[in-house]
């Protein structure tokens, strides 16, 4: 009987899996539900003796069967394809090969082994590991993990909490959703071994209701293995899907039953965290990297990848107007001009590439001049930009910057809690100011050419002087901001106007007046 291998992934089943599944097994094959390769363009992929088809309809399953050799769809062996052979696959080292609540397969590939090993060291060796490794958040602050665990280990008190925060709500991003489908026992290992470093029992995995999914799974897969994690527990807790939950403290509040709503810091929630307790908070990809970094010799294998401060593998999200979009997986260094266009192939469209938005919504937007920087996290943050989750969303010349840098405003006035006031009115007038700007300025009101209105100016704004107020405002909501929500929002905005002053006014030139003016006055 022949074994055929297909991805149960949300996607891959969004485009199809389940219909070719159920045509294999009509054809008497036996059919086997694994974890994606994360080969998005191909799926549905299937896999018969290594080698691939894809994208595979219904229709092409007996041609498969018959004649898989002469089909254009086969892509030979999918381990060889350059998307996959090119990467570093630390975090997805599992990723198409094992069945995703299969105990046995996740055993039979290195699974419990960061696990067993945390148990022997102690908690004290656990977090120099992680130290050594050095691992960073890979939700986007890039805070080092180990120095968390370590104040959370050393903070008074008996009870503390492991808190997974799965909210994944960036635009262009679904690392965490494919690992918690694919693989959901690695993320349930690195927090279990996060527990042993810190001396937590319970742990609480916060995932957005968008991912039925990934719910799914890890309910059982919590279920199936926690004999295995024991004395540590793990619960799932569903949130509405508000995007400021992805905020530590927020999310926080959201545990608790409260209003998701930014707490000010400190006290930090290393110190006082979920109920009061000191609490270790890491996003999907940094507790399901530390099961590798616990490993024997693993952590020198992770510190030895690569550059500067940035530490290990990325995984890599292509999204947007791109040929190949996926997840790769690469040591940091790589440069945009590498995977957009060598890795991702290009724009799907086919027209050249305007601008690639990395880091989610409050990403900057990268001029392709610029895509020779390193992905590196201070690389980024020296040209005013973000890797935050590691999502790369691709533009061709036909978008409009001038409308984007409208939209990080008005999401961030939709998204905004209301905790602080640079995010909860700076956003709103941050839509009307580039309103204004696109209309060319802004001309005196009724109100203020009333005889009453003496110190009213009488001469409205021109575009340049909407742009000066502008680039005061993302200031203001920059340094003003209690999170990265408004803390950030400035960046697409300021990066979309810098780049391309043409999508805002006609005369670019007063565009780059005004922000030269700006420049100086700083």
């Amino acid at each position: 009987m022949t074994l055929v291998r297909i991805s149960d992934d949300s996607l891959a089943r969004a485009c199809g899996a389940d219909a070719v599944a159920a045509a294999f097994e009509a054809a008497g094959c036996d059919v086997q539900r694994v974890s994606s390769w994360g080969m998005h363009w191909l799926e549905p992929l299937v896999e018969i003796e290594g080698n691939g088809f894809g994208p595979v309809t219904p229709d092409d399953v007996d041609q498969i069967l018959t004649r898989g050799a002469e089909l254009d769809k086969r892509i030979e062996k999918i381990a060889d394809h350059p998307f996959i052979a090119t990467q570093t696959r630390l975090t997805f080292a599992r990723a198409g090969k094992t069945r995703p609540l299969s105990l046995s397969d996740y055993a039979a590939t290195g699974g419990w082994q960061g696990l067993d090993r945390a148990r022997a060291i102690g908690s004290a060796a656990i977090v120099e590991e992680v130290k050594l490794s050095g691992l960073r958040g890979r939700g986007g602050a890039g805070f080092p993990a180990g120095i968390k665990w370590d104040t959370v280990r050393k903070a008074p008190g008996d009870t503390r909490y492991i808190v997974c925060n799965a909210d994944e709500g960036d635009s262009g991003t679904f690392a965490d959703r494919m690992l918690m489908e694919g693989d959901p026992f690695a993320l349930i290992e690195g927090m279990a071994i996060a527990a042993e470093a810190v001396g937590a029992r319970q742990g609480y995995i916060y995932i957005r209701s968008e991912y039925p999914d990934a719910i799914r799974k890890l309910n059982a897969a919590i279920e199936l293995c926690e004999d295995r994690i024991a004395p540590f527990a793990c619960e799932i807790r569903v949130g509405a899907g508000a995007y400021i939950c992805g905020e530590e403290t927020s999310l926080l509040n959201s545990l608790e039953g409260r209003r998701g709503e930014v707490r000010a810091k400190p006290p930090v929630p290393a110190l006082e965290g979920l109920f009061g307790k000191p609490t270790v908070v890491n996003n999907v990809l940094t507790l399901a990297a530390v099961p590798h970094i616990l490993a024997e010799g693993g952590a020198g294998d992770y510190a030895g990848r690569g550059m500067d401060r940035s530490r290990g593998t990325m995984p890599i999200q292509l999204a947007g107007n791109i040929r190949h979009g996926g997840l790769y997986e690469v040591a940091f260094g790589v440069t945009l001009e590498e995977l957009v266009h060598d890795i991702g192939g290009g724009t799907a469209s086919g027209r050249p590439v305007k601008a690639v938005q990395v880091g989610g919504p409050l990403g900057a937007y990268i001029h392709p001049d610029q895509f020779d920087i390193a992905f590196d996290y201070e690389a980024y943050s020296d040209v005013d930009a973000l890797i935050g989750h590691g999502g790369i969303t691709v533009f061709d010349d036909t978008a409009d910057m001038g409308a984007m840098a409208r939209f990080a405003m008005q999401f961030c006035a939709a998204e905004s809690c209301g905790k602080c006031t640079p995010c909860r009115i700076g956003a709103v007038r941050g839509v009307e100011v580039i309103d204004r700007i696109r209309s060319g300025g802004r001309a005196p009101d009724a109100l203020e050419r009333a005889p009453q209105m003496h110190n009213a100016p009488r001469h409205g704004r021109s575009a340049a002087e909407e742009i000066a107020l502008l680039g005061d405002l993302c200031e203001t909501m920059k340094f003003g901001s209690l999170c990265a929500l408004g803390g950030f929002t400035p960046y697409p905005v300021m990066s979309a106007l810098r780049h391309w002053p043409e999508d805002f006014v006609s005369d670019a030139q007063a565009v780059a007046r005004a922000l030269d003016n700006m420049e100086d006055a700083t």
